[in-house]
């Protein structure tokens, strides 16, 4: 899952987008062929530089993926026809992660006071 605090960077590197998710870097390039939503910059030696947007679709892809299940054709298809309805479903289970997530924070804190 997306685990990121650099929100004001303009480009991640294929690493770093990699650690974010938890895959390996030759996932993301074998994405990059799959998905043409996914088009990071390249400089003049190759090295890829992910956008916030690109890093917002792979988050997708892996929760189409990854999490739900589905096949790359699939998530391809929800993508290219569902688009808008994917993205607000894979927002609300982002917020509700975080707020699971908190809350398991605060219980830790609790039961550490005891």
């Amino acid at each position: 899952m997306l685990h990121t605090d650099k929100e004001l960077k303009l480009y991640y590197s294929i690493a770093e987008v990699a650690d974010m998710f938890g895959v390996n870097p030759s996932l993301l390039r074998f994405w990059e062929k799959e998905f043409p939503q996914i088009s990071p910059r390249t400089s003049g030696r190759g090295v890829r530089q992910y956008r916030k947007e690109d890093v917002e679709t792979i988050g997708l892809i892996y929760h189409l993926v990854k999490e739900k299940g589905m096949t790359l054709p699939g998530a391809r298809q929800r993508l290219k026809v569902n688009k808008e309805t994917t993205i607000k479903n894979y927002e609300i289970i982002n917020r509700l992660k975080g707020i699971k997530e908190e809350l398991l924070a605060i219980k830790r804190e609790l039961d550490g006071r005891d």
